[in-house]
């Protein structure tokens, strides 16, 4: 068991960004956008090494349930019906302690997919 845990979990009014706090003071304002491409579910991370999915178009996604799950996480269900993503308190840390690094990384790999942040208006 992690000796982090949220104090406080507060999604904003326009529901596109998490407000975590944790029992250390700690507190990060995570994008929905950024839980939603980093989601941990087997749909984005894959079933194994090297079958991550870069996930484009999500950059106004909005969180619209939480669920508590055990002691030790909340999953997340986002407006584009995404819900499997069992966040951890510690990979919620995780991603409030490196979102800027983590954001970088996510928009070199759309760029180098050809990919956007943006919802595509045409098919590729």
């Amino acid at each position: 068991m992690s000796d982090v845990w949220p104090t406080e979990l507060r999604v904003s009014k326009d529901r596109h960004r998490l407000l975590v706090t944790f029992n250390d003071g700690a507190s990060f304002d995570l994008s929905a956008e950024l839980m939603r491409v980093l989601s941990p579910s087997a749909e984005v991370q894959g079933h194994g090494p090297g079958q991550k999915v870069t996930v484009p178009g999500k950059r106004n996604v909005a969180i619209i349930s939480m669920t508590p799950t055990g002691n030790y996480a909340v999953r997340v269900g986002f407006d584009d019906m995404h819900d499997t993503g069992i966040f951890t308190w510690t990979y919620l840390r995780e991603l409030g302690e490196n979102a800027a690094a983590l954001l970088a990384t996510y928009e070199a790999e759309l760029k180098e997919k050809g990919m956007s942040r943006d919802v595509s208006e045409k098919p590729r």
